[in-house]
């Protein structure tokens, strides 16, 4: 039996000229990637604002009134046997922290709002604009 020693493979070259096509490819689609996921990180952080203010709405209704500041917002997926009316967790989950890994701010505030809740955006401090612009529940 006669074997056939013609074996069928890829040069060095090939494999090298196929690895620089698909790093062009990469390259030029990359940007828009990257462009789409800082967008999708401020709109989950928006829905996870909202989010927030239902839970504490829920709370407020429970309890007659929205968390302290030294509570925070761990109160809402965090059983409280200490809080009168207290009927929670009003979130399944903990939430610390934005779509950058930045723990969310809450206050509580004297105006139109009894509180409010920040996301210092991607660079995680006050401030900023563009990319690193602060995302507030009433100031979207």
């Amino acid at each position: 039996m006669k074997r056939n020693s013609s074996k069928k493979a890829f040069t060095i070259i090939e494999l090298m000229v196929v690895i620089t096509i698909i790093g062009i490819l990469a390259s030029l689609v990359a940007p828009k990637f990257m462009g789409k996921l800082e967008t999708a990180k401020v709109k989950t952080t928006k829905s996870q604002l909202e989010m927030f203010s239902t839970a504490l709405d829920s709370f407020n209704l429970d309890t007659g009134r929205y968390p302290t500041e030294s509570e925070g917002l761990k109160v809402l997926w965090t059983k409280s046997k200490d809080i009168r009316g207290y009927d929670g967790p009003y979130l399944p989950k903990p939430v610390d922290a934005d779509a950058w890994g930045n723990p969310y701010v809450y206050k509580t505030t004297s105006g139109n709002h009894a509180f409010d809740i920040i996301s210092y955006g991607k660079d995680g401090k006050e401030g900023g604009d563009e990319k690193n612009a602060d995302i507030s529940l009433w100031n979207n």
